[in-house]
């Protein structure tokens, strides 16, 4: 399932919270940190925790957001059963894809293991600006994502 809008349909009674950090990698850890702080009791912390540090390194690595003067924003957004959380980046030259590293390869598998784990994720930019989001929700929770 892919996601196209970050939150193009709240559900009633959720939370959200938005924070921009400077484009260094030494700030993936207090990105990490924010997460984990708006959802320490949330089921699946874990998860949602990596899957933002994937975002963040990918934003990092791969869009200018990673260059000088860069920064990124994360967004967490909790409903009762579900949780996402987006980065957006300062956009890039390549569009964001799941594809199959080899398997001695040091990097190209994030994306893969926020697809496995997730309920869904996906992204909409373009090569100025970029947002890439990754929905959780709890077992047995239906939700449709923006088309």
């Amino acid at each position: 399932m892919c996601v196209s809008i970050f939150f193009a349909s709240e559900p009633a009674g959720g939370m959200r919270w938005r924070r921009s950090f400077p484009g260094q990698a030494r700030y993936a850890a207090a990105a990490r940190r924010f997460v984990a702080a708006l959802l320490d009791d949330c089921p699946f912390l874990d998860e949602v925790t990596l899957a933002a540090d994937e975002l963040v390194v990918n934003a990092l690595r791969h869009t200018r957001s990673g260059g000088p003067g860069g920064t990124f924003a994360v967004d967490v957004g909790r409903w009762d059963a579900l949780v996402a959380v987006a980065v957006s980046d300062q956009g890039g030259p390549n569009e964001p894809a799941v594809v199959d590293a080899h398997e001695l390869a040091e990097c190209g598998r994030g994306l893969r293991t926020i697809s496995a784990m997730a309920a869904g994720w996906g992204w909409f930019g373009n090569e100025q600006a970029r947002t890439v989001t990754a929905v959780f929700a709890s077992s047995g929770v239906s939700w449709v994502a923006a088309a």
